[in-house]
């Protein structure tokens, strides 16, 4: 009952937060959640493209949105390089989340370094130690997570709305270049001179730790790129999991 209960106040809220949110810009959307929701909105960045479109919404009209990031430990060096860029650019700290130590250490002590290659289920716990328990603190608290998801990214994505409820960490989603295309995403970045990771001139579309990660090739999906050892229908690392 008390599931139930919350279910409706949520669908309630989306239902009045969509009417709120009618015909406003991305800039204008971002600004009426952090009013209506002081101190308890959050944007997810991994320091791609679209994130740093959306990390220069926020940062270049000081909503009230705290930007954290994920660091599992496995990233490209580019990445780093893009996180010290952006602080600088912005007068910044972006806040950073580590996976728990002695999970990744049990980890690499009992089945090694590169377990993930071995099956789909070390690679979803890897993605869990590393992702996955980092995000659950980092969400604690907020009512909104903003994120740089669009639904050109793949087949799942494209049925999404720019709301929608995560019953998983009870909070409302909030996508505000869902509908963007790559091509507005990179205009955007490079118009207004942001930072961004120079390995997406090198053919990686979709970054994120550096064993799981490889650029794609011309007419590949987009998210070919990411565990491109695995079938296309398991890949997801749990983040953004119904």
């Amino acid at each position: 009952m008390r599931s139930n209960t919350r279910r409706i106040t949520m669908n309630t809220n989306i239902d009045a937060l969509t009417a709120a949110l009618e015909g406003k810009s991305e800039i204008e959307s971002l600004a009426i959640l952090a009013d209506l929701f002081p101190g308890q909105v959050v944007f997810s960045t991994s320091l791609g493209y679209e994130d740093q479109v959306i990390t220069d919404f926020i940062l270049k009209n000081n909503l009230d949105i705290s930007i954290f990031t994920l660091d599992t430990g496995r990233m490209f060096n580019e990445t780093y390089m893009t996180l010290q860029k952006t602080n600088n650019r912005y007068d910044t700290k972006i806040k950073v989340y580590y996976p728990q130590t002695s999970a990744a250490e049990e980890l690499v002590s009992t089945k090694g370094p590169l377990s993930f290659y071995d099956s789909v289920e070390n690679r979803k716990e890897c993605c869990f130690i590393r992702k996955v328990e980092p995000l659950n603190r980092a969400l604690k608290g907020a009512k909104i997570w903003v994120t740089g998801i669009r639904a050109e990214q793949s087949g799942n994505r494209q049925a999404m709305h720019k709301l929608e409820i995560d019953e998983a960490h009870d909070l409302i989603k909030f996508h505000p270049i869902l509908d963007w295309n790559f091509e507005e995403v990179k205009t955007y970045v490079k118009s207004n001179g942001i930072p961004y990771n120079p390995l997406h001139d090198k053919g990686f579309v979709s970054i994120g730790c550096a064993p799981c990660t490889r650029a794609i090739q011309e007419g590949e999906d987009f998210r070919a790129g990411r565990w491109w050892w695995e079938d296309e229908s398991k890949k997801e690392c749990g983040l953004h999991a119904k």
